[in-house]
């Protein structure tokens, strides 16, 4: 009987590492994608941003003309 429950222990050790590598891999593969998306659209957000805070600066003075 001890064998069987050290085969059932190794088969559940096993089973945790599997689960933990593939949620490694998902998350190098989400991160990857983020690295892809974040180059593109960071000018995109930084520009809007910008024109943003600028247009709420020009809406404030001019009601104040």
């Amino acid at each position: 009987m001890p064998t069987t429950y050290l085969k059932r222990q190794k088969e559940i050790k096993r089973l945790e590492k599997q689960r933990q590598k593939a949620e490694r891999r998902t998350q190098r593969k989400l991160a990857s994608r983020q690295q892809k998306e974040l180059p593109a659209e960071s000018p995109s957000p930084a520009g809007s941003e910008a024109s943003t805070t600028s247009g709420t600066a020009l809406s404030e003075s001019a009601p104040q003309d």
